[in-house]
């Protein structure tokens, strides 16, 4: 079989003809000494979808899945804020929290149509631009 395009495969007749089968090998319930029955060939495959378009559909986010990551990525920087109040509570200077800080807020961030949520968002990301700006005065001090 060779395919020849977006049309489908091109089927081609047997290189050999086919041998009438000969002693050893008989179908149970087949009829005597009859031939057997023809191979039916297989059909054209059905229209191929274009490539480019299924990777297009595979890169579309959903507004509900841009949420759910805008949601994620405030979550895990209330965490990074957090671990470091814990930190200097405890009297270190918390510089992993600090370096994984810096880290999350240099991802990317979702584009949010929820005016609420892009609120909500912008404030936790400042909040955590001042944190690193406060560790970079006091480490420019010492």
């Amino acid at each position: 079989m060779k395919v020849t395009g977006p049309t489908g495969p091109n089927l081609s007749p047997p290189s050999r003809p086919a041998r009438p089968a000969s002693g050893g090998f008989s179908v149970a319930g087949a009829a005597g000494g009859g031939t057997a029955a023809p191979a039916m060939s297989a059909g054209a495959a059905g229209g191929v979808a274009d490539v480019s378009a299924l990777m297009a559909l595979q890169g579309v986010e959903s507004a509900t899945e841009r949420r759910r990551r805008g949601i994620r990525r405030g979550r895990g920087l209330l965490d990074r804020l957090d671990e470091l109040k814990l930190a200097m509570l405890a009297g270190e200077a918390g510089e992993s929290s600090l370096q994984r800080l810096g880290r999350d807020i240099g991802e990317a961030r979702p584009d949010e149509e929820d005016a609420q949520l892009r609120s909500l968002l912008d404030q936790i990301d400042l909040r955590a631009r001042v944190e690193l700006a406060k560790a970079e005065v006091r480490r420019t001090a010492t």
